[in-house]
C-alpha cells in the first residue's frame, strides 16, 4: 500500500514537473512567440528585429511576432517583457538606452542584469563624427585643434538630451579636454539637416545618418566610433586610429527574455542567431542599415551589458545629462 502512494506521488510529481516546464522537458515552442521592441517602427531597432523574426519562424516552426511598445526611453517594453512569464514566448530587442543609458539617468522599475536573461547579440553599429563643409578641418586633428582655439564657443547637435549622439560627443570631450556648446534637437534628421544647413558645425551621429550624406559630398565624416573601420567608409579612420587609443562608442540590438527562461530556449535562440549572422542574405540586409553582424553567446552578451553599464554610465556623468 505504502509503495503505491510513493509510485502515485511520483507519478504526479513528474506530471507537474512536465507541465510546469514545457520548455525543458517538451518541444519549444509550441505557439507564436512575440518580440517587444521598445521603439517605434521604421528604425533600425525595429529592422533588425523583424530581420530576426523572419529568420526564426521558419526555423522554430511558430511565427515569431515584432510588438512595438515605445515611450518613456524604452523603458515601458523593458518592464513589460521583465514581468513576463519566463516561458520563451516573450523576448526583448534590447539596446544601450534601456539597458545602460536609462539606468544611469533615472530610476528604472526593473533591472537590466537581474529582471533579464542575455541571448545573443544580433548587431552592433558604431557612430560617426561628421562635420559642416563650411567647418575649415579635414579631420579629427585639426578638429580638435579648431575647437581648442574656441573653447566653449563652438556648438555640436545631437538628437536630443542624454541620446548617445549626444552621450558619445560629451565622452569624446571628455576624452581630448575639450568643450563645446550642446544644442540638443528633437531627433538625429533634424540634427543632420541642421549641419547640412551650416547653423550648426557637427554630429556625432548613427552611421545611417552620416554615411549617404557624405558619400554625396554634402557634409565631411571624421571619425568613426568603434574599434575598426566601417565597411560603409573604409576610408574614414577610428578615433582611436587619430589620437585616442580605447575610445569606443558603439550601439548594440540584441535579443534577451525574462529572467529564469529554461536554458534550453536561450540557448536554442542564441544557437539561431548565431547561424544568422554568418548567413550572406542575413548580413547583407544588416550591411544595408550600416549594422555590423555579431551572433555572441549568452555569456559574451552578459559581459558586454556589464561593459555598456559601465561606459554610459561615465558618458552620462560628463554630460550631465538628465531625464526631461
Amino acid at each position: 500500500m505504502t509503495s503505491n502512494l510513493v509510485l502515485a506521488a511520483l507519478s504526479l510529481t513528474t506530471t507537474f514537473a512536465l507541465v510546469s516546464l514545457p520548455a525543458t522537458a517538451q518541444e519549444w515552442p509550441q505557439r507564436p512567440a512575440r518580440v517587444l521592441v521598445p521603439f517605434t517602427a521604421g528604425g533600425n531597432t525595429d529592422s533588425i528585429a523583424r530581420f530576426a523574426a523572419d529568420w526564426l519562424t521558419p526555423r522554430l516552426g511558430q511565427n515569431v511576432v515584432v510588438d512595438n511598445r515605445p515611450g518613456a526611453g524604452g523603458s515601458i517594453a523593458a518592464e513589460l517583457v521583465a514581468r513576463a512569464l519566463p516561458d520563451g514566448y516573450t523576448l526583448f530587442m534590447a539596446t544601450p538606452a534601456q539597458f545602460a543609458i536609462l539606468p544611469a539617468m533615472t530610476k528604472i522599475s526593473y533591472d537590466p542584469v537581474r529582471d533579464f536573461a542575455p541571448i545573443s547579440i544580433i548587431g552592433t553599429n558604431p557612430f560617426a563624427l561628421g562635420v559642416s563643409n563650411t567647418l575649415p578641418v579635414k579631420s579629427l586633428k585639426e578638429f580638435v585643434e579648431y575647437v581648442k582655439a574656441r573653447p566653449g564657443e563652438v556648438p555640436y547637435a545631437s538628437a536630443g538630451n542624454g541620446a548617445v549622439s549626444h552621450l558619445s560627443m560629451a565622452l569624446f570631450l571628455a576624452r581630448a579636454g575639450l568643450k563645446m556648446n550642446h544644442i540638443p534637437y528633437k531627433g538625429g534628421s533634424v540634427a543632420v539637416a541642421e549641419v547640412l544647413g551650416g547653423q550648426v558645425p557637427a554630429y556625432f551621429g548613427n552611421l545611417t545618418e552620416i554615411v549617404p550624406q557624405a558619400r554625396a559630398g554634402k557634409l565631411r565624416a571624421l571619425a568613426v566610433s568603434g574599434d575598426k573601420r566601417s565597411s560603409q567608409m573604409p576610408d574614414v579612420p577610428t578615433v582611436a586610429e587619430q589620437g585616442f587609443p580605447g575610445f569606443q562608442t558603439i550601439t548594440w540590438n540584441g535579443l534577451t527574455a525574462p529572467a529564469k527562461t529554461p536554458a534550453a530556449v536561450i540557448n536554442k535562440i542564441a544557437g539561431e542567431i548565431a547561424l544568422a549572422t554568418r548567413d550572406p542574405a542575413f548580413i547583407k540586409r544588416l550591411d544595408s542599415i550600416g549594422v555590423d553582424p555579431l551572433g555572441n553567446s549568452p555569456a559574451e552578451f552578459a559581459k558586454v551589458i556589464d561593459a555598456s553599464i559601465k561606459l554610459w554610465a561615465e558618458a552620462v556623468k560628463v554630460s550631465g545629462a538628465k531625464v526631461e
